[in-house]
């Protein structure tokens, strides 16, 4: 018999692989659903990055494998890039790496700082993704609670008494991912001295810095924040370019070189043809900020009419692609209530419980739905 390895068993399935195979399941049986549930861009990439990848079709070298660092143009074209939104002069050469995506990031960055039996401080609620590939790389999740009535923010002075000897890395999302909740650059600094104080690695996951956030904040723009932090970006929620895999990791040349010699060993390097349209992307110009905005804002306003036909709270000023809503008090657990509403209404909405047990009262509304099915999903309440 052919067994699997053991580190399959320290995690499941991604809950939404499993659940939207149900979903799918529901829509084959002619069930009207409405997926409200995961963050996948329906908007297209703007039409310059479109013709920047036909363009490129026929280059020289397109279609052969490319430099593991990517090309120098769209390493140039991150560094303008956060030079110009979030005033953080990057060296293109040393400080800027290319990733298939940021989630593939964060098996790069386990794999180069984490050996098994260390720590990994991991927000509750957050991206399941930290928790999972913490286990498979043999470490150890350790959880620190974000709470509402602490703006989502974790409570230092608490860490602070934990024992931190084993503590490698931390991960943290602002703008956090699923609640919306941002940290001033004040609090932003705090993380940092903590992380200094402590030899811990901070890794700011920051994919949801441009929607619908007045004031996009890079942690790397404070104050000796390249000693001790990595952050993590992606062209997917800004540039509708999800299916793309277009990310990136920042941070001092030690770090990003140590994450190197273990991404240079798992891929060939990413596409000619999409490292162009990247470039383009990181190019644009106001105007498609200021759509990309227009189109949410709209589609938040429906979101929250829904969000009060179930009698839920929320926070008007939470920012990203998601509603992060409390459920009514007396309310049914949060998968119970989403697969009531899943069955009763076909709509899928995703439970907060998937993120942490910190997020069960909760659950959370996908903003890439188009209007007219905003719409629809408001009237069958």
């Amino acid at each position: 018999m052919i067994t699997t390895a053991d580190r399959l068993k320290t995690v499941e399935e991604y809950y939404f692989s499993k659940k939207l195979r149900e979903v799918r399941g529901l829509i084959s049986d002619g069930k009207p659903i409405i997926n409200m549930g995961i963050g996948s861009p329906d908007l297209a990439p703007s039409d310059a990055v479109i013709k920047a990848v036909a363009n490129s079709l026929k280059d020289s070298g397109a279609h052969q494998y490319q430099s593991y660092q990517g090309l120098p143009e769209l390493r140039d074209a991150i560094s303008a890039f956060y030079k110009n939104k979030f005033g953080v002069v990057l060296n293109a050469t040393n400080e800027i790496l290319p990733l298939m995506g940021s989630k593939e990031g964060i098996m790069h960055i386990s794999m180069a700082f984490l050996n098994p039996g260390d720590e990994a401080l991991i927000p509750n609620p957050g991206y399941p993704t930290y928790t999972s590939v913490t286990k498979l790389v043999g470490a150890v999740p350790k959880e620190y609670n974000l709470t509402e009535d602490n703006d989502w923010f974790p409570d230092l002075e608490a860490l602070e008494k934990q024992d931190l000897s084993k503590v490698k890395v931390m991960w943290v999302c602002y703008p956090h991912m699923p609640t919306g909740a941002i940290a001033s650059k004040e609090k932003l600094q705090k993380l940092i001295n903590f992380a200094k104080a402590n030899s811990i690695l901070l890794v700011n996951d920051n994919p949801y810095s441009f929607v619908l956030s007045k004031n996009p904040t890079s942690i790397l723009a404070l104050e000796n924040a390249k000693e001790t932090v990595l952050e993590l970006n992606s062209l997917s929620k800004t540039f509708n370019m999800a299916g793309w895999r277009v990310g990136m990791v920042l941070g001092n040349s030690t770090h990003i070189n140590a994450i190197l010699k273990v991404k240079s060993n798992m891929d060939s390097g990413m596409f000619y043809g999409i490292q162009k349209g990247a470039i383009a992307a990181l190019q644009s110009g106001k105007d498609w900020f200021n759509s990309l905005d227009a189109v949410y804002t709209s589609r938040r306003n429906l979101m929250f009419q829904l969000a009060d036909k179930l009698n839920c709270v929320y926070d008007k000023n939470a920012v990203g692609m998601f509603v992060w809503a409390k459920l009514p008090a007396g309310a049914k657990s949060s998968e119970e209530f989403v697969d009531e509403v899943l069955y009763d209404k076909n709509i899928f909405i995703a439970p907060g419980t998937i993120f942490g047990s910190n997020g069960e009262g909760y659950i959370r509304f996908s903003l890439c739905v188009k209007e007219e099915k905003i719409k629809e999903a408001i009237a069958r309440f």
